[in-house]
């Protein structure tokens, strides 16, 4: 059983930026690909990144390239989301997935989720 523990959440202005952190306890996160979810008031759940268990693989939603980036930290089995050039529209509940397998999680077929993290952007 993999708990993946999200932080990094806030308020920011527009143009501010934030970084996201999930560790996932219960086993390491090397093991599994790794990804950010977000769903907006009203909305449907969308995928932001997505990230292979090497690091080696990486997937971005075309609205959020070039502005938000997902790393991983193997040694620190932690995986990053980071955030820049924020709009009022990134406003969500961020949620941290992961999955043995990168395709699946690409689909958004995540085998773990966590609580969510909430992020605010002020314009």
């Amino acid at each position: 059983q993999v708990q993946l523990v999200e932080s990094g959440g806030g308020l920011v202005q527009a143009g501010g930026s934030l970084r996201l952190s999930c560790a996932p306890s219960g086993r390491t996160s090397s093991s599994v690909a790794m990804g950010w979810f977000r769903q907006a008031p009203g909305k449907e759940r969308e995928l932001v990144a997505v990230i292979s268990s090497s690091g080696g693989s990486t997937y971005n939603a075309d609205s959020m390239k070039g502005r938000f980036t997902i790393s991983r930290d193997n040694a620190k089995n932690t995986v990053y989301l980071q955030m820049n050039s924020l709009k009022p529209e990134d406003t969500a509940v961020y949620y941290c997935a992961a999955d043995p397998l990168f395709a699946q999680l690409r689909l958004g077929m995540a085998a773990y989720w966590g609580q969510g993290t909430q992020v605010t952007v002020s314009s």
